[in-house]
């Protein structure tokens, strides 16, 4: 038997705060254990039978609890650790036994795990206001990612949700699900609860990361929606254009800053994810004269470039002058087949002031 007044009870809408510590199998303290703990918070247990499909399959009654009301992480220190949260709004308003999970990791073969099925979930608590929306973010592979950009086939799309209080994930609310529209067609939703995990240490920050498979080459749009845990909704919005994958494709060629005296750094798009790039950016007089080439080798992580620096020297090292120049971008990498694909960008505009 439980007792819902019990001061361990989770309300709808109660801020939490959770605290434990990292022990071996006899229970003592591993104060040397530093890492993270993954924390999933379930609702109770409900009651569901099979179909009784086959005629000589008599019902069969089962429990399950998969209802997640909070995921998670938090750094462990010590064998300590210690997250705040807020229970959403869409819960199980009866009371009863959730759960909460736990699994610590430090990088090593040497982990733990453990489960707390003695929490009581239910009821309401009144001492939260929330009419604040939370702001959702959309991008394709990292943040890097600007509207418009250019990608491959087949690329990670990523949601960044911020509240004031947390995300709604539980998809226990009729039409509270974190979810994505690509291109408009609603009758392929994909709801990305599953795939949302809260930043570590801060249940206010979370991403869901979802992969794209086999997208036409052309122009897409996405559409994501979330609510908060009071379910307020807010709504992101991004589009790209998907290269053919036997083509390289360059796009939003820029430095920046541009003026500039002594530094700027050469940026752009492109639809080689994920492999080697060779890039070689060639600056010219406005007259036509090479003065500088810059080359840069690195794997790129998304689709967007944006960290090759220059001083404003030539190839002597020596200082150039104060007027308008030329440059243009070249990458090399690999297409699907293995075979070298380049690519070219056209003359773009430079201006060094002193």
């Amino acid at each position: 038997p439980f007792n819902p007044n019990q001061p361990d009870t989770l309300r709808a809408l109660m801020p939490v705060t959770l605290e434990g510590e990292v022990t071996d199998l006899d229970g003592n303290p591993l104060s040397s254990f530093n890492g993270r703990v993954i924390v999933t918070l379930f609702d109770k247990k409900r009651s569901l039978q099979t179909l009784a499909q086959d005629p000589s399959s008599p019902v069969f009654p089962f429990e399950v609890q998969n209802s997640i009301l909070f995921r998670g992480s938090a750094t462990v220190t010590g064998g300590r650790f210690s997250l705040s949260f807020v229970i959403p709004k869409d819960i199980n308003y009866a009371f009863g036994f959730g759960k909460i999970s736990y699994y610590a990791e430090n990088g090593t073969p040497f982990d733990a795990a453990g489960a707390d099925t003695s929490i009581i979930v239910g009821g309401t608590f009144e001492g939260l206001k929330d009419d604040t929306p939370p702001v959702v973010q959309v991008f394709l592979n990292n943040e890097d990612f600007v509207l418009g950009g250019i990608t491959n086939r087949s690329p990670i799309l990523l949601v960044k949700c911020t509240d004031d209080y947390g995300m709604n994930v539980t998809g226990a609310g009729l039409g509270h699900d974190l979810t994505a529209v690509l291109d408009d067609n609603v009758l392929e939703t994909l709801v990305l609860n599953d795939f949302y995990e809260s930043a570590q240490d801060d249940a206010r920050r979370g991403q869901a990361l979802y992969p794209l498979r086999s997208l036409a080459p052309g122009r897409h749009t996405v559409r994501a929606k979330g609510w908060d845990v009071a379910n307020n909704p807010g709504e992101g919005y991004t589009e790209f254009i998907v290269a053919e994958d036997s083509k390289a494709a360059l796009k939003h060629v820029l430095n920046y800053p541009n003026p500039f005296s002594t530094n700027t750094h050469f940026q752009f798009e492109h639809n080689l994810a994920g492999q080697m790039l060779d890039v070689q950016i060639s600056i010219f007089t406005v007259s036509g004269k090479l003065v500088k080439t810059l080359h840069h080798s690195a794997v790129a992580e998304g689709f967007r470039v944006t960290d090759i620096a220059w001083n404003g020297r030539d190839d002597y090292d020596e200082p150039l002058a104060r007027g308008v120049y030329l440059y243009r971008v070249r990458v090399r990498g690999t297409d699907l087949n293995g075979r070298a694909v380049t690519a070219e960008s056209d003359f773009e505009k430079l201006v060094i002031i002193k």
